[in-house]
This record gives C-alpha cells, structure tokens and sequence, in this order.
C-alpha cells in the first residue's frame, strides 16, 4: 500500500477496481485547511485522463505491471498473434485490444505488451516507424515552400496529412504517439 504522498510521475495506482497511472501530480499546502494532492490520472485500458484530489493519508494498493517484449507475426481472421522473444510463447490479441497500434502495426515489429494480473491491458510502439505510401496525390513541381499538405494513405492503410512533395512508393518516418508525419526515411 501506498499513500498519495508516495505519488510521482509514471506511478500505476489501483482505484476502484481499475488500473491507472499518475501522469501529473501537485502536493498543495492551502493557507487554510488541510493538505491534499492534485492528480491527473490516466485509466491504463481505456486512456481515458482525469484530474482527482486525495487527502495526503489516503492509502491505495500500487498495480504491477508485468510487460514482455514480443514480435509481431501476423494477422488470422482479426487475431494479431505476438510471440515473446525469450520463451518463444506466442499470444493473441484482438482489434479492441490493440486499438490505434493497428495503424503502425507491421510484420516482425517489436512491441512491449503489458498486463495485469494475466490480462492484457496495452500495447506500447516504438516512438516512430516508417512505412510506404500507397495512395496520394501526385506532386507538382514547385510545392516545397508552401506549407500546404495533403492525404496520403500509408501501407497499414492508415491515412496521414503529408506535405505537397510526397509521392506514392516513398518511405515516411511516422510518429506513433500522435499519428503525425516527421520526415522522409
């Protein structure tokens, strides 16, 4: 057990039943009244944030997370199967369970998937990948100063705003914490 004043930035927390994670916290020491916590908390399945005051004594079981480093192999009638890379154990996940990794997800990626208590409950990508353009305008000559984009649909079939000078057939660094595009690879 510990208390809210153990509280610090990354912590997993269980409340309710539920899994979360501090991603800000603030120890406020009022002129008047008592001291409490101000959290933002971060619900590990369903991401949903929260702002939460706790009283400085109040006590909560920490969540351990057990996370594995697996290998994307391939997708079977909407089951992605992942294969550990030390015991060679393989797991299945569904859509639910991956939910936006699906649009960076390629064959033989490394992953970490983490768990609680034997369930799965997120799946964490590398910062960036990079993946092939399918569809996209073509580009014109002389679109490379305007900071003008357009839609490009990737290889995993996920559609990104791209600038003017891309191509189809061109490799684009992609940055899987808010989708957008970095760089040409």
């Amino acid at each position: 057990m510990i208390t809210s004043t153990d509280f610090r930035t990354g912590l997993t927390i269980e409340i309710d039943g539920g899994v979360w994670q501090v991603v800000d916290f603030q120890h406020v020491k009022p002129g008047k009244g008592a001291a409490f916590v101000r959290t933002k908390i971060k619900n590990v399945e369903t991401g949903a944030v929260v702002e939460r005051t706790f009283n400085p004594n109040e006590k909560m079981p920490q969540a351990r997370l057990d996370t594995a480093r697996m290998a994307f192999l391939y997708e079977t009638d909407g089951m992605y199967t992942f294969m550990d890379n030390e015991t060679y154990e393989q797991t299945e996940l569904n859509k639910e369970q991956l939910g936006d990794a699906l649009n960076y997800l390629q064959e033989n990626m490394e992953v970490a998937i983490q768990s609680y208590k034997g369930r799965v409950i997120g799946v964490t990508l590398p910062n960036s990948v990079e993946l092939k353009v399918t569809e996209c305008e073509p580009s014109v000559k002389g679109n490379t100063a305007t900071g003008a984009t357009k839609m490009a649909t990737l290889e995993t079939g996920y559609s990104v705003r791209v600038p003017l000078f891309i191509n189809e057939g061109d490799v684009l660094r992609i940055d899987t914490r808010t989708g957008a595009y970095i760089e040409r690879a």
